[in-house]
């Protein structure tokens, strides 16, 4: 049986397997937000956006997480 990561040619592993849920809900909100129809026919370009917007959230989310600020 092969897990939703080796589906999609993704070799990351993630320290939280159970987070994979919410990761991907957040890449659909955001390629939402930014008008991207995530795909094989969608550019690197765009798919990038996506993935660097992830990034960025994350890091937010931890750094306000870090410090004991809450999240906005």
């Amino acid at each position: 049986m092969q897990n939703q990561q080796s589906r999609s040619n993704n070799s990351n592993q993630l320290v939280a397997p159970g987070a994979q849920q919410a990761i991907d809900q957040m890449k659909l909100e955001i390629a939402s937000e930014f008008g991207v129809q995530l795909g094989a026919d969608t550019t690197a370009r765009a798919n990038g956006s996506v993935g660097g917007e992830i990034t960025k959230r994350l890091v937010q989310m931890a750094e306000q997480q870090i410090s004991g600020y809450p999240q906005q």
